[in-house]
């Protein structure tokens, strides 16, 4: 039987602790949407700049490369058990750099997933280039897939064009890196910003939908789908960052600081100038959704 690390009492949160390969194999589960920030085997001694100091990249021994071949076979095996947990007319989003995007893509491809864009996520507050020996990187990639090559999937091409300002949204992202309000419950050293996650999420599913993250680290993926309406489970094996995704959640449990969140967001132009986190509308959706999670 599975025991949750921490499951709100809205039930709409649930943390696991734990392999995700393990977890996903173990319970019969179909999500709307995947979002995947996998380790990208960066943890090699090297150095980069934070908050203006010179900091080493190494985030932990998850992030360490065990060689080309083992690395992809990992990469093969968490996204197989996503898919399996993916519901037919499901999306999966993996965020990557050139390190391991490119082995990620020829994955999705050969688990039979389509894969519908590659979005450019261009970072408008980039750390420098310490060698000034070539382009500052300035950007990551979000592969975005369905799980059926033929099966269609949601998306809601209205709002992503009303958030673009009335055109056609394009698969370059102008955002931003993480904020320092965001880690008013701790830090963990790859943490999404809020605003990319609610563009995926607004764009990819309705309110409502199941949304699991393999690799939740401090959870930015739940609090963005909690903020949405939508409902999330989360997994990691680094009880450290479990904690803090269980204060982020708490944290939004107060209606002001919702609220503030939010209200930050639409700033962004990340989310609907309208949306409303209390509406008839959305609790008919919800309704739709009944579903629980089998612990």
């Amino acid at each position: 039987m599975i025991i949750p690390f921490y499951k709100s009492t809205d039930r709409n949160f649930t943390l696991l602790q734990g392999d995700c390969i393990e977890l996903l194999n173990s319970f019969e589960f179909k999500f709307d949407m995947i979002f995947a920030d996998p380790p990208y085997h960066l943890s090699n001694g090297g150095i980069s700049v934070q908050s203006g100091k010179m900091v080493r990249v190494n985030k932990g021994d998850w992030d360490r490369s065990q060689g080309a071949d083992v690395d992809y076979a990992f990469d093969k095996e968490w996204l197989s058990a996503c898919r399996d947990k993916l519901k037919d007319d499901g999306t999966i989003w993996v965020s990557g750099t050139y390190h391991n995007i490119f082995s990620i893509a020829r994955c999705l491809t050969e688990l039979g997933f389509k894969i519908l864009n590659c979005i450019t996520w261009v970072k408008t507050n980039p750390p420098p280039n310490l060698s000034c020996r070539y382009f500052t990187h300035s950007a990551e990639y979000i592969l975005w897939a369905r799980k059926e090559a033929k099966t269609p999937h949601y998306y809601n091409y209205e709002l992503m064009k009303e958030i673009n300002g009335g055109t056609q949204m394009r698969d370059v992202w102008n955002l931003p890196a993480i904020a320092k309000w965001e880690k008013s419950c701790g830090k963990h050293p790859t943490q999404k910003p809020l605003c990319v996650l609610s563009r995926i999420i607004l764009a990819s599913t309705k309110p409502g939908a199941w949304i699991l993250d393999p690799f939740t680290g401090s959870s930015t993926t739940g609090i963005a789908a909690n903020l949405l309406d939508r409902r999330f489970l989360g997994i990691d094996q680094e009880s450290e960052f479990l904690h803090i995704s269980k204060a982020r959640k708490i944290e939004i449990e107060d209606s002001a600081k919702r609220a503030e969140y939010i209200t930050k967001l639409q700033k962004q132009s990340t989310i609907y100038s309208n949306t409303k986190s209390e509406n008839n509308i959305v609790a008919d959706i919800m309704s739709d959704y009944c579903c629980e999670l089998p612990f």
